[in-house]
């Protein structure tokens, strides 16, 4: 279980540690303190994000009171040139549009995730739980024709419906591991001196928010799904009334195909912590292709000021991207299967992705996780693991040109003011 979001920026793996330390999983790596006081794990120094401080790659905040390399020493004060005060004034220029400039990215970033790509989350979602789809939807094209239909048949609150239970399913998986952390020895982070109990005991808090997030991904995944002609103008917090029904057995009558939470606990689990391990894994592995690149052109001396600039913000970024598009793919199929046993006995009502106008019911009687996969490969071939991977297409491309289109507003600005 993954609530759409690259394992980069997904809640779960940002720390605000600093770029270069070395840590296991999440958006950002992780810092580790190495202060042998009582209340060390309370106390954190800000996090450099991107933005905050005008660094370059490798380089790290000083500590308070200590000056800076750039700090002149004490001596005869110096007589004022010409042009100095001007020259002090670009350089507070540039300095203030490279904080900006990196929280712009950033949030450009996070917007693409969370908001633009949320149409392509829906039809994704809705095709990978409609095993009567004659058509599966593999390429883009498909994808942005019947786009097209349900927003001219329901109008364009279909293609963003359930956007907001997807936060609150953020919301309460973040919650849940810092809660679950702090009245547990399962650490959040994992420092660069790491062994197997360690990594062992961060997984175990991986699986248990999860699992305690699992009613409320179940619920927001209906809102993605439901058809907007029969869909109630249900409020906001819908999601967390049905989460909680669904644990206590209250709530929205359902039928008795209805899988129970302790038979969704395994796949929802392995899902969630595979998707943690692979993105994690392809991340420090894409950030250090980018380190060493960058460490290369810094000593050729071939990195111009722009670049440099550059290079203190998109690494990241790209790595994320890598991490979570790699990831989704490899892990579509046990999405789906995910999907499907979600939504059995729900009631749910979802639109017909073979013409984009009319309704369906979902009506499967999978058993189990096992019983899935072998009724998907039986009656719809290997493919029908992968019913709306279009969508991935376009969310992630429609991702891309957004990084490519901040970074060339980036350098035009960076440019400018050099």
């Amino acid at each position: 279980m993954h609530p759409r979001r690259p394992d980069g920026f997904d809640g779960l793996g940002y720390r605000g540690g600093g770029r270069d330390e070395q840590g296991f999983g999440g958006a950002f790596p992780a810092r580790s303190f190495t202060s042998g006081s009582d209340l060390g794990h309370w106390v954190t120094t800000p996090p450099d994000i991107p933005g905050s401080r005008n660094l370059h790659w490798g380089e790290k905040s000083p500590p308070y009171g200590v000056p800076s390399a750039s700090t002149p020493h004490e001596g005869p004060a110096e007589e004022p040139f010409p042009g100095g005060c001007s020259t002090s004034v670009q350089g507070q220029s540039t300095e203030q549009l490279n904080r900006f400039a990196g929280f712009g990215i950033g949030l450009a970033s996070l917007f693409t995730e969370n908001v633009l790509a949320h149409p392509c989350i829906v039809l994704r979602r809705q095709c990978q739980v409609n095993y009567h789809a004659r058509h599966y939807h593999l390429t883009p094209f498909t994808i942005i024709n019947i786009m097209y239909s349900f927003n001219k048949t329901q109008g364009p609150r279909a293609l963003w419906k359930g956007m907001g239970s997807t936060f609150i399913v953020q919301g309460v998986t973040l919650g849940a591991e810092g809660i679950i952390s702090e009245f547990t020895p399962l650490p959040r982070e994992i420092s660069h001196k790491w062994n197997p109990k360690q990594i062992g005991e961060h997984l175990l808090l991986k699986s248990l928010t999860y699992m305690v997030a699992m009613p409320f991904y179940s619920a927001s995944l209906i809102e993605t799904v439901q058809s907007e002609i029969i869909r109630d103008n249900t409020g906001i917090l819908e999601c967390v009334k049905e989460g909680i029904g669904r644990v206590i057995g209250l709530g929205v009558p359902h039928s008795k195909r209805l899988l129970p939470l302790l038979s969704l606990v395994f796949p929802t689990v392995l899902h969630g912590v595979l998707h943690y391990i692979i993105s994690s894994i392809i991340q420090k592995f894409v950030l250090l292709i980018l380190k060493r690149k960058t460490y290369n052109n810094h000593l050729a001396e071939s990195t111009s000021p722009v670049q440099s600039m550059l290079d203190a913000y998109f690494p990241e970024l790209i790595a994320n991207f890598a991490a979570s598009l790699c990831s989704d793919v490899i892990l579509y199929p046990l999405e789906t299967v995910l999907h499907r046993l979600h939504i059995q006995g729900t009631r749910t009502i979802i639109d017909n992705t073979d013409l984009g106008y009319e309704v369906l019911p979902i009506n499967t009687q999978y058993e189990g996780m096992r019983d899935c996969i072998n009724t998907i490969k039986q009656e719809e071939g290997m493919l029908g693991f992968y019913k709306g991977f279009g969508a991935v297409i376009i969310q992630y491309t429609l991702h891309a040109a957004v990084l490519q289109i901040t970074k060339i507003i980036y350098s035009t600005l960076l440019q400018n003011s050099i």
